[in-house]
């Protein structure tokens, strides 16, 4: 039995019982962080962590470790059903382990969200921190750091090199890492001496739920889609409906959990803000600064709220082509004949059956004749019966003074041509 357990039966005794379960993300940080603060307050004599998880996010291992290398409360890891990658190095960093008999700890090496194997400089410190983790808790820290470290060759544990250390309860009882094996958690109180403790179960609200939901890599690109989509759409229909609600519910929800997670705060919701404000403003002036300083503030007050930079511009990338792809097949099949732009668009025209001209189209002058009172070089002015009138030669010069005819005339554009020796005498005549 570990020092820190109790000596008699556990009767008025305050035992919190805290389930990590799933993915490890920030979303279960903030729970533990709540759940560890409310032990606090309530002067818990001990806290049993019910660890149930395939591991997660190592940023999130690490801050979650933070935390309970800081309790003062015994802490104690049981691990139900697996205790694997982060989930190891959440459990090494609790006071004592226990595990039921089918359960497993380890694969706790270091990769990327892609898959793929993390930089030699990432695993080499992921490896660092299990060794530490096992240091602190008294445990031989060869078996964490083959939990992280493929090339130790272990294979009377079934680890050989190239392969991640995973323990049973058994081989991790042999190696020291669990104290025993119990069947349940009525076992280990009695293992505790806690028997008779008072036991709190916490659960995550349903906003830590909601949060945890939310901010999964593989939701966020989705909503972000959506949130584009559905505003993309409500500016092509009439009226506000369905595809505005589902855009602004995606953006809402969105900043919801990252804020409920602790990842969002109030810069990225006032920056989010100021973008939709500035977007706004872009159809009444002109230039096209004020749309692109909205649309910068939107993507940084995205990136503020995110995880991790590099999973936040893959989802802001994957939702900008949604939105295009969607502006195109809209333009194409609707145009800008409905929605919002047709507030904007000036659709009026001053057609002649309503009574409209651009210009007085003069056939009349067809025919007449006068006298230049410039130049032409193709272009000056006439005088046709009394009338000075701006004329353009059919392309050659006419001097001034000179007998011209108008040959033609197109809308505004009245032709002429020089008359010619006989023509000058018909005229005088």
């Amino acid at each position: 039995m570990s020092s820190i357990h109790a000596t008699n039966n556990g009767d008025g005794k305050l035992v919190y019982v805290i389930p990590v379960e799933d993915e490890v993300e920030r979303g279960l940080e903030s729970f533990i962080e709540r759940t560890t603060e409310e032990a606090t307050e309530d002067n818990a004599d001990y806290i049993i962590f019910e660890i149930d998880t395939p591991g997660g996010r190592v940023d999130a291992a690490g801050n979650i470790a933070e935390l309970l290398q800081g309790l003062e409360i015994p802490t104690t890891s049981f691990i139900v059903n697996r205790a694997l990658s982060a989930g190891s190095y959440i459990a090494l960093n609790t006071d004592t382990i226990y595990m039921k008999p089918q359960a497993t700890m380890g694969a706790s090496g270091v990769i990327n969200q892609d898959g793929t194997a993390a930089s030699k400089k990432a695993q080499s410190a992921w490896i660092a921190a299990m060794k530490s983790a096992a240091n602190s808790s008294g445990k031989d820290p060869l078996y964490a750091v083959a939990m992280a470290d493929p090339s130790i060759d272990l294979p009377e544990f079934g680890a050989g090199k190239g392969e991640y250390l995973t323990l049973g309860a058994k081989s991790a009882k042999k190696v020291g890492y669990s104290e025993d094996t119990v069947q349940d958690r009525k076992e280990l109180l009695q293992e505790l001496g806690l028997a008779q403790a008072s036991v709190i179960e916490k659960e995550p609200t349903l906003s830590e739920e909601a949060a945890r939901f939310i901010t999964n890599p593989i939701i966020v690109p989705i909503l972000l889609s959506l949130a584009s989509l559905g505003l993309i759409v409500e500016l092509y229909s009439p009226g506000f409906g369905i595809p505005g609600i589902v855009g602004l519910l995606s953006l809402v929800l969105f900043f919801y959990g990252h804020i409920v997670a602790g990842l969002a705060g109030m810069e990225a919701i006032i920056l989010l803000i100021l973008g939709l404000v500035l977007i706004v403003a872009e159809f009444f002036v002109p230039g096209g600064i004020v749309g692109l300083l909205g649309i910068g503030a939107i993507i940084v007050s995205l990136i503020m709220s995110g995880q991790d930079i590099g999973q936040m511009s893959m989802s802001i990338g994957i939702a900008f082509i949604v939105a295009i792809i969607a502006t195109v097949v809209l333009f194409r099949t609707i145009g800008l004949e409905k929605g919002f732009f047709r507030h904007i668009i000036l659709k009026d025209r001053t057609m002649t059956e309503q009574g409209y001209v651009s210009s007085v189209n003069r056939l009349e002058l067809i025919g007449l004749r006068g006298v230049t009172v410039t130049p032409l070089r193709p272009s000056g002015t006439a005088i046709l019966e009394n009338e000075r009138i701006d004329v353009v030669t059919e392309g050659g010069f006419i001097a001034k003074d000179q007998h011209v005819k108008v040959v033609k005339v197109e809308g505004v554009r009245v032709v002429v041509r020089a008359l010619n020796h006989t023509e000058k005498e018909q005229e005088e005549f």
